[in-house]
Protein backbone atom coordinates (compact mmCIF):
# COMPACT_ATOMS: atom_id res chain seq x y z
CA UNK A 1 0.00 0.00 0.00
CA UNK A 2 1.46 3.50 -0.71
CA UNK A 3 1.19 6.50 1.58
CA UNK A 4 -0.14 9.74 0.06
CA UNK A 5 2.16 12.39 0.78
CA UNK A 6 1.37 15.15 3.70
CA UNK A 7 4.22 17.42 2.89
CA UNK A 8 2.95 19.87 0.15
CA UNK A 9 4.19 23.15 1.52
CA UNK A 10 7.69 24.78 1.90
CA UNK A 11 11.09 23.09 0.99
CA UNK A 12 10.19 19.23 1.12
CA UNK A 13 11.49 17.14 4.11
CA UNK A 14 9.70 15.93 7.07
CA UNK A 15 9.50 19.19 8.81
CA UNK A 16 8.02 21.04 5.75
CA UNK A 17 5.50 23.91 6.61
CA UNK A 18 6.98 24.41 10.03
CA UNK A 19 8.38 27.46 10.27
CA UNK A 20 10.96 28.88 13.39
CA UNK A 21 12.38 31.62 14.84
CA UNK A 22 15.78 31.25 15.88
CA UNK A 23 16.87 33.84 18.36
CA UNK A 24 19.84 32.02 19.67
CA UNK A 25 23.65 32.59 19.06
CA UNK A 26 27.18 30.77 19.34
CA UNK A 27 26.29 26.96 18.61
CA UNK A 28 23.95 25.11 20.61
CA UNK A 29 21.03 26.44 20.00
CA UNK A 30 21.37 27.95 16.00
CA UNK A 31 22.95 24.29 15.56
CA UNK A 32 19.49 22.84 16.75
CA UNK A 33 17.56 25.27 14.90
CA UNK A 34 20.26 24.13 11.62
CA UNK A 35 19.29 20.78 12.12
CA UNK A 36 15.17 21.61 12.20
CA UNK A 37 16.34 23.67 8.77
CA UNK A 38 17.72 20.42 7.36
CA UNK A 39 14.55 18.18 7.99
CA UNK A 40 12.59 21.50 5.96
CA UNK A 41 11.53 23.83 8.42
CA UNK A 42 11.31 27.04 7.34
CA UNK A 43 14.05 28.88 9.81
CA UNK A 44 14.40 32.59 10.23
CA UNK A 45 17.58 33.39 12.65
CA UNK A 46 16.97 36.79 14.59
CA UNK A 47 20.09 38.66 15.19
CA UNK A 48 20.74 42.18 16.85
CA UNK A 49 22.46 44.73 14.75
CA UNK A 50 25.61 44.18 16.08
CA UNK A 51 24.81 40.06 14.89
CA UNK A 52 25.95 36.57 16.48
CA UNK A 53 28.88 37.08 18.13
CA UNK A 54 29.92 34.04 16.10
CA UNK A 55 30.26 35.96 13.20
CA UNK A 56 32.87 37.84 14.66
CA UNK A 57 35.34 34.97 15.70
CA UNK A 58 38.92 34.73 14.24
CA UNK A 59 38.86 32.79 11.07
CA UNK A 60 41.11 32.10 8.07
CA UNK A 61 37.73 32.24 5.64
CA UNK A 62 37.34 35.86 4.52
CA UNK A 63 34.63 38.03 5.05
CA UNK A 64 32.79 35.17 7.45
CA UNK A 65 33.61 33.29 10.51
CA UNK A 66 33.81 29.71 9.09
CA UNK A 67 31.95 28.25 12.36
CA UNK A 68 29.11 30.84 11.69
CA UNK A 69 29.13 29.61 7.80
CA UNK A 70 29.00 25.79 8.91
CA UNK A 71 26.42 25.88 11.97
CA UNK A 72 23.88 27.90 9.89
CA UNK A 73 22.99 26.81 6.50
CA UNK A 74 19.71 26.55 4.96
CA UNK A 75 18.37 29.42 7.36
CA UNK A 76 16.90 33.18 6.50
CA UNK A 77 18.50 35.94 8.12
CA UNK A 78 16.87 38.84 9.54
CA UNK A 79 17.61 41.69 11.91
CA UNK A 80 15.99 42.95 15.03
CA UNK A 81 16.90 45.37 17.56
CA UNK A 82 14.75 43.44 20.70
CA UNK A 83 15.80 46.60 22.70
CA UNK A 84 13.96 48.74 21.06
CA UNK A 85 10.35 48.47 21.83
CA UNK A 86 9.14 48.28 17.46
CA UNK A 87 11.93 45.57 17.16
CA UNK A 88 9.73 44.19 19.86
CA UNK A 89 6.55 44.67 18.52
CA UNK A 90 7.52 43.15 15.17
CA UNK A 91 9.00 40.25 17.08
CA UNK A 92 5.67 38.92 18.31
CA UNK A 93 4.11 39.41 14.70
CA UNK A 94 6.07 36.75 13.58
CA UNK A 95 5.32 34.64 16.75
CA UNK A 96 2.12 34.23 16.11
CA UNK A 97 2.50 33.07 13.14
CA UNK A 98 4.75 30.68 14.50
CA UNK A 99 5.38 26.80 15.25
CA UNK A 100 8.44 27.26 17.58
CA UNK A 101 10.57 30.24 19.35
CA UNK A 102 14.25 28.94 20.35
CA UNK A 103 16.57 31.15 22.13
CA UNK A 104 19.33 30.93 24.46
CA UNK A 105 18.96 34.01 26.61
CA UNK A 106 19.88 33.90 30.46
CA UNK A 107 16.67 33.05 32.62
CA UNK A 108 15.07 36.43 33.63
CA UNK A 109 15.89 37.89 30.46
CA UNK A 110 12.74 36.82 28.38
CA UNK A 111 10.39 37.80 31.16
CA UNK A 112 12.08 41.08 30.98
CA UNK A 113 11.39 41.42 27.14
CA UNK A 114 7.97 39.57 28.01
CA UNK A 115 8.69 36.78 25.78
CA UNK A 116 9.00 34.08 28.41
CA UNK A 117 6.78 31.27 28.05
CA UNK A 118 4.02 32.21 30.92
CA UNK A 119 4.27 35.67 28.70
CA UNK A 120 3.25 33.74 25.16
CA UNK A 121 1.46 30.70 26.16
CA UNK A 122 -2.18 32.08 26.79
CA UNK A 123 -1.83 34.03 23.59
CA UNK A 124 -0.19 31.43 21.55
CA UNK A 125 -0.87 28.05 22.79
CA UNK A 126 0.21 26.24 19.99
CA UNK A 127 3.75 27.40 20.16
CA UNK A 128 6.20 24.98 21.20
CA UNK A 129 9.00 27.16 23.36
CA UNK A 130 12.66 25.52 23.18
CA UNK A 131 15.08 27.14 25.82
CA UNK A 132 18.71 26.29 25.44
CA UNK A 133 20.81 27.48 28.65
CA UNK A 134 23.99 26.46 30.45
CA UNK A 135 22.81 24.75 33.74
CA UNK A 136 19.04 25.33 33.27
CA UNK A 137 16.29 27.49 34.83
CA UNK A 138 16.62 26.77 38.44
CA UNK A 139 19.50 26.25 41.15
CA UNK A 140 22.05 28.24 42.21
CA UNK A 141 23.71 28.22 38.82
CA UNK A 142 20.78 29.29 36.62
CA UNK A 143 22.20 32.73 35.38
CA UNK A 144 26.13 31.76 35.39
CA UNK A 145 26.95 32.05 30.99
CA UNK A 146 27.51 27.98 29.97
CA UNK A 147 30.04 26.92 27.21
CA UNK A 148 31.23 24.28 26.11
CA UNK A 149 34.78 23.84 27.75
CA UNK A 150 33.26 24.62 31.01
CA UNK A 151 30.86 22.09 31.21
CA UNK A 152 33.83 19.77 30.03
CA UNK A 153 35.47 20.30 33.37
CA UNK A 154 32.85 20.79 35.72
CA UNK A 155 31.02 17.44 34.64
CA UNK A 156 33.77 15.01 34.50
CA UNK A 157 34.38 14.70 30.73
CA UNK A 158 37.74 16.71 30.87
CA UNK A 159 38.96 14.42 33.96
CA UNK A 160 38.44 11.28 32.32
CA UNK A 161 39.75 12.00 28.86
CA UNK A 162 43.45 13.08 31.07
CA UNK A 163 43.00 9.95 33.26
CA UNK A 164 42.90 8.04 29.72
CA UNK A 165 46.89 9.00 29.73
CA UNK A 166 47.43 9.41 33.08
CA UNK A 167 47.64 13.05 32.43
CA UNK A 168 45.77 16.38 33.72
CA UNK A 169 42.51 16.86 32.62
CA UNK A 170 41.90 17.50 28.78
CA UNK A 171 39.16 19.42 26.76
CA UNK A 172 37.94 17.14 23.70
CA UNK A 173 38.09 19.39 21.14
CA UNK A 174 35.48 19.79 18.49
CA UNK A 175 32.72 21.71 21.08
CA UNK A 176 30.70 17.90 21.95
CA UNK A 177 28.85 19.29 24.36
CA UNK A 178 27.03 22.31 22.31
CA UNK A 179 26.48 19.88 19.32
CA UNK A 180 25.08 17.06 21.82
CA UNK A 181 23.11 20.07 23.24
CA UNK A 182 22.29 20.74 19.47
CA UNK A 183 20.51 17.32 19.02
CA UNK A 184 18.78 17.19 22.28
CA UNK A 185 17.18 20.64 22.01
CA UNK A 186 16.24 19.59 17.90
CA UNK A 187 14.72 15.82 19.42
CA UNK A 188 12.62 18.00 22.12
CA UNK A 189 11.57 20.43 19.58
CA UNK A 190 10.52 17.59 17.28
CA UNK A 191 9.06 15.62 19.89
CA UNK A 192 6.53 18.41 21.26
CA UNK A 193 5.81 19.08 17.85
CA UNK A 194 4.64 15.68 17.51
CA UNK A 195 2.59 15.67 20.50
CA UNK A 196 1.02 19.00 19.88
CA UNK A 197 -0.36 17.00 17.02
CA UNK A 198 -2.18 14.85 19.48
CA UNK A 199 -3.40 17.18 22.02
CA UNK A 200 -3.37 20.90 20.14
CA UNK A 201 -0.83 22.81 22.13
CA UNK A 202 2.70 23.55 22.53
CA UNK A 203 5.05 23.36 25.01
CA UNK A 204 7.69 24.56 26.96
CA UNK A 205 10.91 22.43 25.90
CA UNK A 206 13.91 22.99 28.39
CA UNK A 207 17.69 21.50 26.81
CA UNK A 208 21.37 22.83 28.71
CA UNK A 209 24.88 22.06 28.45
CA UNK A 210 24.55 20.35 31.82
CA UNK A 211 21.79 18.19 30.94
CA UNK A 212 23.51 17.26 27.56
CA UNK A 213 26.71 16.62 29.69
CA UNK A 214 26.01 14.59 31.91
CA UNK A 215 23.43 12.41 29.13
CA UNK A 216 26.47 11.84 27.16
CA UNK A 217 28.02 10.20 30.17
CA UNK A 218 24.92 8.11 31.28
CA UNK A 219 27.78 4.79 30.93
CA UNK A 220 29.88 6.37 33.73
CA UNK A 221 27.33 8.33 35.78
CA UNK A 222 26.04 5.29 37.52
CA UNK A 223 26.21 4.71 41.61
CA UNK A 224 25.08 1.74 43.21
CA UNK A 225 24.89 1.55 47.13
CA UNK A 226 27.08 -1.20 47.29
CA UNK A 227 29.96 0.75 45.69
CA UNK A 228 31.89 3.93 47.10
CA UNK A 229 31.56 7.01 45.53
CA UNK A 230 34.87 6.72 44.03
CA UNK A 231 33.95 3.94 42.15
CA UNK A 232 35.94 3.28 38.77
CA UNK A 233 33.72 4.59 36.29
CA UNK A 234 35.36 4.05 32.91
CA UNK A 235 33.77 1.37 30.67
CA UNK A 236 35.82 0.90 27.61
CA UNK A 237 37.30 -2.21 26.67
CA UNK A 238 40.86 -1.41 27.22
CA UNK A 239 43.97 -3.83 26.33
CA UNK A 240 44.62 -3.60 22.66
CA UNK A 241 41.89 -1.65 21.68
CA UNK A 242 42.82 2.32 21.14
CA UNK A 243 45.47 4.35 18.89
CA UNK A 244 48.24 2.82 18.08
CA UNK A 245 51.20 4.09 16.14
CA UNK A 246 52.05 2.88 13.11
CA UNK A 247 55.31 2.99 10.28
CA UNK A 248 53.63 6.96 9.22
CA UNK A 249 50.92 8.14 11.35
CA UNK A 250 48.18 6.06 13.90
CA UNK A 251 45.65 3.64 13.45
CA UNK A 252 42.72 2.91 15.48
CA UNK A 253 42.05 -0.65 16.25
CA UNK A 254 38.88 -2.21 18.21
CA UNK A 255 39.48 -5.98 18.57
CA UNK A 256 37.01 -7.15 21.03
CA UNK A 257 35.18 -10.12 19.33
CA UNK A 258 36.60 -13.20 19.55
CA UNK A 259 36.16 -13.18 15.35
CA UNK A 260 37.84 -9.76 15.25
CA UNK A 261 40.84 -10.48 18.02
CA UNK A 262 41.50 -13.84 16.07
CA UNK A 263 41.57 -11.94 12.59
CA UNK A 264 43.68 -8.81 14.54
CA UNK A 265 46.32 -11.79 14.88
CA UNK A 266 46.52 -13.11 11.64
CA UNK A 267 46.90 -10.14 9.59
CA UNK A 268 49.68 -8.88 12.32
CA UNK A 269 51.46 -12.57 11.86
CA UNK A 270 50.74 -12.89 15.61
CA UNK A 271 48.77 -16.18 15.71
CA UNK A 272 50.38 -17.43 18.52
CA UNK A 273 48.24 -14.20 20.79
CA UNK A 274 45.12 -15.32 19.35
CA UNK A 275 45.51 -19.37 20.58
CA UNK A 276 46.66 -18.46 23.93
CA UNK A 277 43.96 -19.11 26.28
CA UNK A 278 45.76 -16.13 28.82
CA UNK A 279 43.93 -14.33 26.32
CA UNK A 280 40.85 -15.64 25.27
CA UNK A 281 38.53 -12.58 26.53
CA UNK A 282 38.58 -8.58 26.58
CA UNK A 283 38.56 -8.76 30.73
CA UNK A 284 42.06 -10.96 30.35
CA UNK A 285 43.03 -8.76 27.34
CA UNK A 286 42.77 -5.43 29.22
CA UNK A 287 44.33 -7.32 31.92
CA UNK A 288 47.56 -8.46 30.21
CA UNK A 289 48.07 -5.54 28.26
CA UNK A 290 51.44 -5.03 28.76
CA UNK A 291 52.21 -7.96 27.28
CA UNK A 292 49.77 -7.78 24.13
CA UNK A 293 50.43 -4.35 23.44
CA UNK A 294 54.20 -4.42 23.00
CA UNK A 295 54.20 -6.72 20.45
CA UNK A 296 51.25 -5.73 18.63
CA UNK A 297 52.81 -2.04 18.19
CA UNK A 298 55.89 -4.00 16.91
CA UNK A 299 54.09 -5.45 14.39
CA UNK A 300 52.18 -1.96 13.00
CA UNK A 301 55.50 -0.62 12.67
CA UNK A 302 56.03 -2.81 9.23
CA UNK A 303 52.85 -0.62 7.30
CA UNK A 304 51.76 2.79 7.45
CA UNK A 305 48.12 3.67 9.26
CA UNK A 306 46.62 4.09 5.67
CA UNK A 307 48.47 0.48 4.82
CA UNK A 308 46.99 -0.95 7.51
CA UNK A 309 43.53 0.43 7.22
CA UNK A 310 43.51 -1.12 3.24
CA UNK A 311 45.11 -4.67 5.21
CA UNK A 312 42.62 -4.81 7.78
CA UNK A 313 39.78 -4.25 5.61
CA UNK A 314 36.34 -5.53 7.06
CA UNK A 315 38.07 -7.80 9.10
CA UNK A 316 38.93 -5.92 11.72
CA UNK A 317 37.41 -2.53 12.94
CA UNK A 318 40.00 0.07 12.55
CA UNK A 319 41.08 3.51 11.16
CA UNK A 320 43.89 5.65 10.35
CA UNK A 321 43.62 9.34 12.28
CA UNK A 322 42.86 11.74 9.64
CA UNK A 323 42.48 15.44 9.64
CA UNK A 324 38.80 16.72 9.09
CA UNK A 325 40.05 17.82 5.48
CA UNK A 326 40.67 14.55 4.18
CA UNK A 327 36.44 13.61 4.83
CA UNK A 328 35.85 16.02 1.47
CA UNK A 329 37.43 13.37 -0.67
CA UNK A 330 36.88 10.04 1.49
CA UNK A 331 34.72 7.74 -1.22
CA UNK A 332 32.71 6.83 2.05
CA UNK A 333 31.56 10.18 2.95
CA UNK A 334 31.40 11.26 -0.85
CA UNK A 335 28.74 7.50 -1.45
CA UNK A 336 26.96 8.85 1.05
CA UNK A 337 26.38 12.52 -0.62
CA UNK A 338 27.54 13.97 2.25
CA UNK A 339 28.90 16.71 0.88
CA UNK A 340 27.63 19.75 -0.55
CA UNK A 341 28.85 22.98 -2.63
CA UNK A 342 27.15 26.02 -1.87
CA UNK A 343 26.80 29.92 -3.18
CA UNK A 344 27.55 32.55 -0.56
CA UNK A 345 26.72 36.37 -1.22
CA UNK A 346 30.26 36.93 0.26
CA UNK A 347 32.60 33.77 0.76
CA UNK A 348 31.55 32.59 -2.68
CA UNK A 349 31.52 28.96 -3.33
CA UNK A 350 32.93 26.10 -0.74
CA UNK A 351 31.46 22.78 0.11
CA UNK A 352 30.00 21.93 3.23
CA UNK A 353 28.68 19.27 5.10
CA UNK A 354 24.62 18.19 4.53
CA UNK A 355 22.01 15.65 5.22
CA UNK A 356 22.21 14.64 8.62
CA UNK A 357 19.43 12.19 8.78
CA UNK A 358 18.61 10.08 5.77
CA UNK A 359 14.80 9.80 4.86
CA UNK A 360 12.90 7.56 2.75
CA UNK A 361 9.84 8.87 2.04
CA UNK A 362 10.30 12.68 3.11
CA UNK A 363 14.06 13.19 1.81
CA UNK A 364 15.65 16.51 3.16
CA UNK A 365 15.86 19.67 0.98
CA UNK A 366 18.27 20.96 -0.69
CA UNK A 367 20.30 22.98 1.72
CA UNK A 368 21.55 26.73 1.44
CA UNK A 369 24.14 28.85 2.58
CA UNK A 370 24.01 30.72 5.63
CA UNK A 371 22.78 34.17 5.56
CA UNK A 372 24.61 37.23 5.79
CA UNK A 373 23.21 39.78 8.72
CA UNK A 374 20.43 41.14 7.54
CA UNK A 375 20.42 39.48 3.98
CA UNK A 376 16.57 38.40 4.24
CA UNK A 377 14.72 41.16 6.30
CA UNK A 378 12.91 42.92 3.95
CA UNK A 379 11.81 39.82 2.30
CA UNK A 380 11.19 37.75 5.64
CA UNK A 381 9.09 40.66 6.92
CA UNK A 382 6.80 41.15 3.94
CA UNK A 383 5.86 37.19 3.89
CA UNK A 384 4.79 37.78 7.86
CA UNK A 385 2.38 40.54 6.85
CA UNK A 386 4.45 44.13 7.06
CA UNK A 387 3.45 46.34 4.74
CA UNK A 388 6.95 48.15 2.82
CA UNK A 389 6.00 51.53 4.87
CA UNK A 390 6.46 49.69 8.06
CA UNK A 391 9.78 47.86 7.22
CA UNK A 392 11.38 51.70 5.80
CA UNK A 393 9.79 52.79 9.08
CA UNK A 394 11.65 49.73 11.30
CA UNK A 395 14.30 50.79 9.51
CA UNK A 396 14.91 54.34 9.74
CA UNK A 397 14.67 53.98 13.46
CA UNK A 398 17.38 51.54 13.20
CA UNK A 399 15.32 48.60 14.53
CA UNK A 400 16.13 46.42 11.99
CA UNK A 401 18.66 46.33 8.81
CA UNK A 402 17.88 45.28 5.44
CA UNK A 403 22.01 44.56 4.56
CA UNK A 404 23.33 43.95 0.78
CA UNK A 405 26.40 42.30 0.99
CA UNK A 406 29.40 42.88 -1.94
CA UNK A 407 29.14 39.90 -3.76
CA UNK A 408 32.20 37.53 -3.59
CA UNK A 409 34.81 38.29 -5.85
CA UNK A 410 35.40 35.79 -8.82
Amino acid sequence: MSCPSQYTTGRGGPLAGITVLDLSAYLAGPYGCTLLADLGARVIKIEPPGGDNVRHYPSTLKPEARGFVGNNRSKEGIVLDLKHPDGLAALKRLIRQSDVLVHNFRPGVPARLGISYACLSTDHPRLVYCAVTGYGESGPLKDHAGYDQVLQTMTGLSEAQGAVRNEPPQLLMGSIVDYYTACMAAFGIVSALYAREHTGCGQYVGASLMRSALAMQAGRFVWADSEPLDAGREFGSGGVTGLHPTRDGWLYISANTPHFWKSLCRLLGLPALSDDDRYDSIRKRAERAGEIVPAIREALLARSALEWEAVFGSEVPCAAARSVSAMFSHPQVLAQDLVHRYEHPTVGSFLGFKNPIEFGATPCPAPFASPTLGQHTRTVLASFGFEPAEIEALERQGTTSMHQPAQASA
